[in-house]
């Protein structure tokens, strides 16, 4: 049951006149906060630095006796604490000023009334992007993420119940009223029970696209907070047909995960795995709106590039997992030699040997090779680099070096010209020369890079080359190399990767949980890891896979949701879903000669350039992408990699670059059985093509047209 208020003016609905004056009185508080804080700053500004002032005039340093240097340590730790206690105010007030900043944009975007005791009044609440309360304390807005607006997002009235700090609260749910607002003005609001319907929604996705996504707190549905909410856990697999939210859903899951860990859970921790640049940029702006920080936001490309020797590329993924659990096997039962080990070289110079390399590994013959020998040696090998850069800073050579640096050298390195005076001062300022110069050597003894990875793997597996997955893997099983500090991996995309890629990063990141979004539809690679495969691996690794399902289409028109979900596989389509207006149907185009075709390429696009919003000229490939550029003149933009999305024209882009991303038109150039012949790959792309568009498809052909169609 759902009522629906029109806009009214506002003397005619007492409703609505209640619901603007109580805006503007929350608008105004909102402003006063913010001023208050700035004020508040401001002042804190001022008091630290009169303190830091008159603690700096008060401190006498005298390390004469030890008791002098009890009370000397006693007043640094007091100016510490001091200091301490100015930033952390400052910070209290940053923080409110940042949830300001962001309700000033929209205070609240819903309310409930919720009746906690028989016959007491309801209590309202007034839930928005960010959480607040005036000087009194008394919550002014709730905080969308906040245990109480889960029954908000239930959309269930009657008797609910949420969990809070350990605890079941019942309750019942007298109120669901949703607003559209802008700044300090309300523009409509909407009494409802159930969202799929919804009229606040629906006004959100006629808005259209836009060059950059859009946070989604307002109109979460049902199943999209099933996943945004869910219990953390090793691993959650996420299937999601096309336009279903998937990566809105994991923004807004990245959000409440820093709500729910808040100063536990640093941006540094968390990383995105994201299936290109341009998608990468597409979403950055999601977090800031919402007052958080971006997470790491990485390509596969991105994360793997580091783990490799330097000019080594990434290569192809296709690895099954079969053939690292291999390498593992092989690992468990390995013992080091001579030709295993390299030397370490830095700025042309040798510093450490194979030789003595092979000589520290003799220490710890009686462990297996593995991690906690590598943990070792390259302990033992640290040491032994260092005094051998000590030998090299005592140097009179070395001296002289330093002396004939520029000047701007010599105040980079030491903060001064070097003007020793004594040897002692002398050795100290040659050997932070030295750490500089040869810092390379350093950073290899540390990462043992003393290991030659593709020697073992020619001893290890009998091969002579591995591809890039595999030779990370081997080192990863050899060394331990991780990163122990992420508590969070989401990766958008997931069926795109194969198996051996995401036993890696399952690998790498191995004290994370993972979060795995994606659609098996749209896997438009050869050799990926099935739905099935993907769970496999992650059982494997981390034990129990939890599973959620997104099937309602909140981009496309119904006629294009009816298109693409007739390419899914039988009794998958018939659970798809579009809450989208209908507009006009996909046309169909079909070609005779190529000379045909191309003026009607030419037509539609001409034609594209006097609609309103960003069409898209989809090709299967990227040489394709750029022979389509150049067929239709310097007019259409080729999107790159390094390209960000603009806010309306025409593009030309590859279905690679396109993953992940919306349009409000978009233009099948050929879709004809030569390109899309009648398989389960080619089903996949085509499904993936179609499924970019929000309003509006147009399908060419250069010649008969795909079955998959008909």
């Amino acid at each position: 049951m759902e009522m629906t208020v029109p806009t009214p003016d506002l003397g005619t609905d007492p409703v609505f006149a209640a619901e603007q004056a109580h805006l503007t009185e929350v608008y105004g508080k909102l402003e006063k906060i913010g001023h208050d804080a700035v004020a508040a700053m401001e002042a804190v500004a001022a008091a630290a630095a009169e303190d830091k002032k008159n603690m700096a005039d008060e401190l006498a340093v005298n390390f004469a006796t030890w008791d002098d240097i009890l009370e000397t340590h006693a007043d640094i730790v007091a100016m510490n604490n001091i200091i301490e206690a100015h930033d952390m105010a400052n910070s209290v007030q940053a923080e409110r000023l940042r949830a300001v900043e962001v309700l000033l944009r929209e205070p609240y975007f819903a309310k409930i009334a919720l009746q906690f005791r028989e016959g007491q009044p309801a209590k309202e609440l007034y839930i928005g992007s960010a959480g607040v309360s005036d000087e009194n304390y008394r919550r002014l807005v709730v905080d969308w993420r906040s245990p109480v607006a889960e029954v908000y997002y239930n959309q269930v009235m009657g008797p609910v119940s949420y969990e809070a700090d350990g605890r079941t609260i019942h309750a019942d749910l007298k109120l669901r009223r949703q607003f559209d607002i802008e700044g300090p003005r309300l523009v409509s609001y909407f009494d409802s029970d159930v969202a799929i319907e919804d009229k606040l929604l629906l006004a959100s996705l006629s808005r259209g696209r836009s060059a950059h996504m859009q946070a989604i707190t307002a109109t979460i549905q049902r199943e999209q907070n099933l996943v945004v909410r869910h219990a953390d856990v090793p691993v959650l697999q996420v299937a999601g047909v096309a336009g279903s939210g998937k990566t809105s859903v994991l923004m807004q899951r990245i959000a409440y995960l820093f709500y729910q860990h808040r100063g536990a859970l640093d941006p540094t921790q968390v990383f995105l795995i994201s299936p290109n640049p341009v998608f990468g940029r597409y979403i950055d702006r999601v977090l800031p709106d919402l007052g958080e920080r971006n997470p790491e936001i990485l390509t596969w490309a991105q994360f793997l590039a580091p783990l490799l020797p330097a000019g080594r590329g990434v290569g192809e993924g296709d690895v099954t997992y079969e053939r690292l659990a291999a390498i593992d096997r092989a690992v468990a039962g390995f013992a080091f030699e001579r030709s295993d080990f390299r030397d370490i070289e830095a700025a042309g110079v040798r510093l450490l040997g194979g030789d003595a390399v092979a000589k520290v590994a003799a220490k710890f013959d009686h462990l297996p090779a593995g991690p906690h020998r590598v943990t070792l040696m390259n302990e033992e090998l640290d040491v032994r680099l260092d005094a051998r850069l000590k030998g090299i800073a005592a140097q009179e050579d070395t001296h002289d070096e330093i002396a004939d640096l520029p000047i701007e050298e010599q105040l980079r390195l030491f903060g001064e010209t070097f003007e020793p005076q004594t040897d002692e001062e002398a050795r100290t300022l040659a050997y932070t020369y030295v750490r500089d110069k040869y810092a390379d050597a350093v950073r290899q003894v540390r990462g043992a890079d003393w290991l030659d990875i593709d020697e073992i793997a020619r001893r290890l597996m009998g091969v002579d080359g591995l591809t890039s997955v595999e030779w990370v893997y081997l080192k990863m099983a050899l060394t331990g190399l991780s990163d122990p500090e992420a508590k969070y991996v989401m990766i958008d995309e997931v069926q795109d990767y194969s198996a051996g890629q995401l036993a890696l990063m399952a690998r790498y990141f191995r004290r994370a949980n993972f979060l795995l979004l994606g659609d098996p539809n749209q896997a438009i690679a050869e050799g990926t890891a099935s739905w099935d495969e993907i769970r496999a691996v992650f059982e494997a690794t981390r034990g129990p896979v939890d599973e959620c399902r997104l099937m309602t289409s909140y981009r496309s028109t119904p006629a294009i949701t009816d298109l693409f979900a007739a390419l899914l596989p039988a009794g998958e389509a018939m659970e798809v879903s579009s809450v989208q207006r209908e507009a006009a149907a996909p046309e169909v185009l079909v070609c005779e000669s190529a000379k045909a075709w191309e003026a009607e390429l030419a037509r539609v696009v001409e034609e594209a350039y006097g609609v309103e919003g960003l069409t898209a000229v989809i090709a299967p490939w990227k040489s394709e992408a750029r022979r389509l550029a150049k067929l239709l003149g310097e007019g259409v933009a080729l999107l790159g990699d390094g390209d960000s999305l603009p806010e309306a024209g025409v593009v030309v882009l590859p279905l690679k670059l396109a993953k992940g991303l919306e349009f409000d038109r978009v233009v099948v150039p050929d879709a004809s059985a030569r390109v899309f012949p009648v398989n389960d790959l080619a089903r996949r792309r085509l499904y993936t093509t179609i499924s970019r568009a929000t309003r509006h498809v147009t399908i060419l052909a250069n010649g008969p047209l795909t079955e998959l169609l008909k």
